[in-house]
C-alpha cells in the first residue's frame, strides 16, 4: 500500500500542514495565518495555545481535502521557526505568550554580553553570534522582568518541539533546532554546563529537554489527539527539524556543491560542510539534519516580511480587489519599471538589520516623478540586496557555488527570481512544490518510518528541480551599480549615527 507522510510547519507568519507521498508529491495543503501580538515596541509574540489550535485545524483540513485514510499516513514530523521561546509547564501548558524570532526586547542583554566579551568566550562552544531573540537573551530578560513565568515553567521548547509535545505527550528537544539557540555545545553536539555558565544561565539546565535526532521517533499520536485531529492513534512522530534544515533538504542540499536561500520572514542563506566553521564574522553554525554535517548560515529578518508590510499598509485595497490575481498584478507593476530607469533604494530593516550597529528601514533617493510602482520595485530589490550581503559574507569562507537553490513564497514570482539571479550573478534553481519546509519534515518522517534508510535516500527520491534562472549579463552590470549605491548609503548612514 502506498505510504504517505505528513509535514507540519509553524513558521513566522503561517501554520501549515501538507501531505506527501513517498516521491515527494504534494497531495494536500492547508494553512492559517498567525496572529502576531505586539504588546510593546520591539516585542513580537504569539498565543501558543492558538498556534496549537490552528495546527489541529490545518491537519483536519488536509485529511479532509486529501481523502487519504489516516492509517495510510505512516509517520509525521514537524518543523518551524528557530529561536524565540516557548515556555510550558509539566503538562505542556504555556506559562505565557510564546516569543517570536523577530523579538528585540532583550537587545540590552546582547549589548552587555558583547561589551563584556562574553559573546567571544561562548563562540568556541556555540559557533554562532548572539542576538536578542535567542533563548539565552530571552531567558535572562524573563528572569529579571517576569520571574513568575520562570517559576511556573518546566520546559524550554522551540516552536516545532512544542507542537510535537502536544501531538505525543512526550517532551524532547530536536538537535538541529536546539543547536541554533546558544544553549548547547555545537561542536560536541550536546548540552554543556560551561555554555550555560558563560551566560549565567546554569539554573536552567534542568529545563532543557532530552535531545533527539531529526529522524528519530519522538513519540506517537495519542488517543486524545487522534480524536480531535482525525489522525490515527499510534502514528509515529519523528523529531523533525529547524526550518532552515527542512528547506535545505527539500532543496536537495546534501553536499557542498550548492547553497540554499530561503526568502521568508527571515532571509536565510546557507551551505553545509563536514567541518563546523567557527568565526566571529559568521552569523551561525548549527548542526545539520544529516549526521556528520554542519550548516553555516547568514541570516536576518530583512527578507519578504518587508514586502508583507508594504502590501498591508499601502496595497491592502488592491489585494482585496484582485484576490488570487494580486501577485500577478504586483509583478507586472514591478516589470513596468526597467531596473536602469529607477533610482529609489529601500533598506529592508523594518524588523532587524544585517549591518553592524542598529539601523532603521527607509526609502532613499525618491523624486517627484517616482510612482508607487517604483517604490515596490525598490522593495523587491532591497530585499535581494540584503540577501546578497549575506551571500557575500558566506563566500568569504567557501568557493562560489555551482547553483543556489531557493525556497519560500517568493519563488512563485518569476520576476523576483530572475532579479535574484541577476543580482547574485549565480544560477538559481527552484525545487518543485509549494511547501518546502513541510516537505523537509516529511522526509524525516519517511526515514523514521523506514521507507528510506537515511535522508540521502529520502532527498534522492522526494526532491525535484522545477525551474532554473540564469543571470542576464546586461542586468548584472546594472544591479552591480545599484548594489554599490545601496552599500554606500548604508556606509554614510553609519557615519552619521
Amino acid at each position: 500500500m502506498k505510504p504517505y507522510f505528513l509535514g507540519i510547519d509553524n513558521g513566522g507568519t503561517m501554520s501549515k500542514a501538507a501531505l506527501f507521498d513517498e516521491k515527494g508529491l504534494e497531495i494536500a495543503v492547508a494553512s492559517k495565518l498567525v496572529q502576531i501580538i505586539r504588546p510593546q515596541k520591539g516585542w513580537s509574540e504569539r498565543d501558543a495555545s492558538k498556534m496549537w489550535e490552528d495546527t489541529v485545524s490545518v491537519i483536519r483540513e488536509v485529511l479532509h481535502s486529501s481523502g487519504i485514510k489516516p492509517d495510510r499516513i505512516k509517520a509525521i514530523a514537524c518543523t518551524g521557526f528557530g529561536n524565540g521561546l516557548f515556555l510550558v509547564d509539566q503538562q505542556g501548558k504555556p506559562v505565557r505568550n510564546a516569543i517570536n524570532s523577530t523579538d528585540s526586547r532583550a537587545q540590552s542583554y546582547v549589548e552587555k554580553w558583547l561589551k563584556q566579551g562574553i559573546a567571544g568566550k561562548a563562540l568556541p562552544y556555540t559557533a554562532q553570534s548572539i542576538w536578542a531573540a535567542q533563548p539565552n537573551a530571552l531567558l535572562s530578560w524573563l528572569r529579571d522582568k517576569e520571574p513568575e513565568c520562570i517559576k511556573k515553567a518546566r520546559w524550554i521548547l522551540m516552536a516545532k518541539d512544542f507542537i510535537r509535545f502536544k501531538l505525543t505527550g512526550e517532551v524532547r528537544a530536536e538537535i538541529t533546532d536546539m543547536s541554533g539557540t546558544s544553549l548547547m555545545n555545537v561542536v560536541s553536539g550536546g548540552y554543556d554546563i560551561e555554555v550555560l555558565k558563560i551566560f549565567g544561565l546554569e539554573e536552567f539546565r534542568n529545563m532543557l529537554p532530552p535531545l533527539i535526532a531529526s529522524t528519530e521517533m519522538a513519540g506517537r499520536i495519542t488517543d486524545e489527539v487522534a480524536e480531535f485531529t482525525g489522525l490515527a492513534a499510534g502514528t509515529p512522530v519523528a523529531g523533525g527539524m529547524f526550518d532552515i534544515d527542512a528547506c535545505g533538504l527539500a532543496s536537495g542540499i546534501v553536499d557542498e556543491k550548492q547553497m540554499s536561500l530561503i526568502v521568508g520572514t527571515w532571509g536565510n542563506n546557507q551551505y553545509i560542510s563536514r567541518k563546523p566553521l567557527i568565526d566571529k564574522e559568521l552569523y551561525m553554525t548549527s548542526i545539520y539534519s544529516i549526521p556528520g554535517w554542519y550548516l553555516m548560515l547568514e541570516g536576518s529578518p530583512t527578507s519578504a516580511s518587508n514586502l508583507d508590510w508594504m502590501i498591508q499598509n499601502f496595497l491592502k485595497n488592491e489585494k482585496e480587489q484582485k484576490g488570487d490575481q494580486f501577485f500577478t498584478w504586483l509583478n507586472e507593476e514591478v516589470d513596468r519599471i526597467a531596473p536602469e530607469s529607477t533610482d529609489p533604494l529601500f533598506l529592508p530593516f523594518l524588523y532587524g538589520c544585517n549591518e553592524e550597529g542598529y539601523m532603521n528601514a527607509g526609502f532613499h533617493n525618491i523624486r517627484g516623478e517616482h510612482t508607487r510602482s517604483h517604490l515596490v520595485r525598490a522593495v523587491y530589490e532591497g530585499i535581494v540586496f540584503a540577501h546578497k550581503t549575506h551571500i557575500d559574507r558566506l563566500l568569504n569562507f567557501r568557493e562560489v557555488p555551482e547553483v543556489i537553490r531557493c525556497t519560500g513564497g517568493a519563488t512563485q514570482s518569476d520576476t523576483w527570481m530572475q532579479m535574484f539571479a541577476d543580482i547574485l550573478g549565480i544560477p538559481l534553481e527552484i525545487p518543485a512544490g509549494s511547501q518546502l519546509g513541510a516537505l523537509g519534515a516529511a522526509m524525516a518522517a519517511s526515514v523514521c518510518d523506514g521507507t528510506y534508510g537515511n535522508l540521502h535516500e529520502a532527498v534522492e527520491n522526494m526532491t525535484c528541480i522545477q525551474r532554473k534562472y540564469e543571470p542576464e549579463p546586461t542586468r548584472e552590470k546594472i544591479y552591480e551599480a545599484k548594489y554599490k549605491n545601496y552599500k554606500e548609503l548604508i556606509r554614510r548612514l553609519k557615519q552619521s549615527n
